[in-house]
């Protein structure tokens, strides 16, 4: 017996009405932008395509960041009146003493004297050449109260010190081992013959003249 095997019929997209799009998978892969057709291929080669672009501009990026030179810090080196080392402002012109700065006083025009990141973490920021470190490492003091005559380190060490290195007591001042806190190998001559003693030998009121 034969067997009749009824013929496929070819579907004609038209008989579908407009609900079936005439846009080509080839048009696809052309405009992927206006990817209708919505294949795997076409979703692979967008996302290829961006992470290729994204991978690119980031090198660049990397590129440009590095091959920028470091700017250089600020020197702000400068000598003071005192003719120790002081703090140099924004103006390349005004010096003011090391003493002078995180004052919560703007003694610079701009007030970078008083500038957060380095005042907040004092000295450790701070130039080295505008502090001095104590005997006592847990106490240090602007460069400009050093051989001062005054016991600003409260042990001395800033005034005898070897690390302080002071030169010998000034005509204004009187030589000898102060009683007192305040001071330490000298004593001010207006304190001289003033009814107190002043000096561990008692010269400041037996020898000493103002």
């Amino acid at each position: 017996m034969t067997r009749i095997h009824p013929q496929r019929r070819s579907i004609d997209a038209s008989s579908f009405g407009s609900t079936v799009s005439t846009y080509s998978e080839k048009d696809c892969y052309e405009d992927c932008t206006n990817c209708k057709c919505c294949t795997r291929r076409c979703i692979l080669i967008c996302v290829v395509a961006f992470l290729v672009l994204g991978t690119i501009v980031a090198a660049v990026a990397c590129v440009i960041i590095f091959a920028l030179p470091q700017q250089p810090p600020v020197n702000r080196y400068c000598a003071a009146s005192s003719n120790q080392a002081g703090f140099l402002c924004d103006d390349r012109t005004t010096c003011i003493e090391a003493s002078e700065l995180c004052n919560r006083i703007k003694n610079c025009l701009n007030g970078e004297d008083e500038d957060a990141d380095i005042c907040s973490n004092a000295p450790n920021n701070l130039p080295g050449y505008l502090i001095f470190r104590c005997a006592d490492p847990r106490f240090w003091i602007f460069i400009d109260k050093k051989c001062n005559g005054i016991n600003d380190c409260g042990d001395c060490s800033d005034e005898s010190g070897q690390g302080a290195n002071c030169p010998a007591c000034g005509s204004q001042w009187w030589t000898c081992v102060s009683v007192f806190y305040q001071y330490c190998n000298c004593i001010p001559r207006s304190l001289c013959r003033d009814g107190i003693q002043h000096c561990s030998d008692w010269s400041d009121e037996f020898t000493c003249t103002n």
